[in-house]
């Protein structure tokens, strides 16, 4: 919280015994500013003392779980009204796990191969390593009735890929050669050769066989 403003003494007075009670002045002032706020930071879960916060997390419904840090704890004691009335839909629940810095989730309901009740939770990877144990309370306060959720885990790749245009061609080359027979004997062989633009085209020749 800002500090009172300065006490301003015209220049004729700002120094010596004048100046030192303007300071004096507020620096108690300010002290009992402090003073008569302290009870009002005592309502804020961000700002009040751990000992009342407790008090607070239990007004609120909210137990602390082993590991807990101190920051994360303040934060679901403050979101806790609101985290209990988006608790009964699809996007209030995504909205309590982002509130609390887990970030985006995908839920899927009544899945091919999976049993009616139960509700699929798509996240990262790194979002379970992160948040294991307060993704496993969320469930449990937050989850609805008589459903069984699972989490699953995907990864995502970004990869680019470019589009083009590509036009070929074929074309085919037959060769023929009329032979007596009892005389001489023919082989007909096929050679092929590529063109770069895309094209491929034959070519035939005929070699005679003694």
């Amino acid at each position: 919280m800002n500090e009172l403003p300065r006490i301003k003494l015209p220049v004729w007075m700002n120094k010596g015994e004048p100046l030192k009670l303007a300071n004096a002045a507020f620096q108690f002032w300010n002290k009992a500013r402090d003073w008569l706020n302290w009870p009002l930071l005592q309502i804020d879960p961000e700002t009040c003392h751990e000992s009342l916060l407790s008090i607070l997390a239990y007004e609120r419904d909210i137990n602390r779980f082993a590991g807990e840090p101190l920051a994360l704890f303040r934060r679901r004691v403050k979101y806790a009204f609101i985290n209990a009335q988006d608790s009964g839909s699809i996007a209030g629940f995504a909205a309590i796990f982002r509130r609390l810095g887990i970030g985006e989730i995908t839920q899927l309901e009544r899945q091919p191969a999976y049993d009616w009740d139960v509700i699929i939770i798509r996240v990262t990877d790194s979002q379970v390593a992160e948040n294991n144990a307060l993704m496993m309370s969320l469930i449990r306060q937050y989850g609805r009735t008589c459903r069984r959720y699972i989490f699953e885990v995907i990864n995502n790749k970004t990869m680019a890929i470019h589009g083009g245009y590509f036009c070929g061609s074929t074309e085919f080359y037959h060769a023929t050669f009329n032979t007596i027979p009892g005389l001489m004997r023919a082989v007909q062989q096929a050679k092929s050769r590529v063109i770069f633009q895309g094209s491929q085209c034959y070519t035939a020749s005929l070699k005679e066989v003694k």
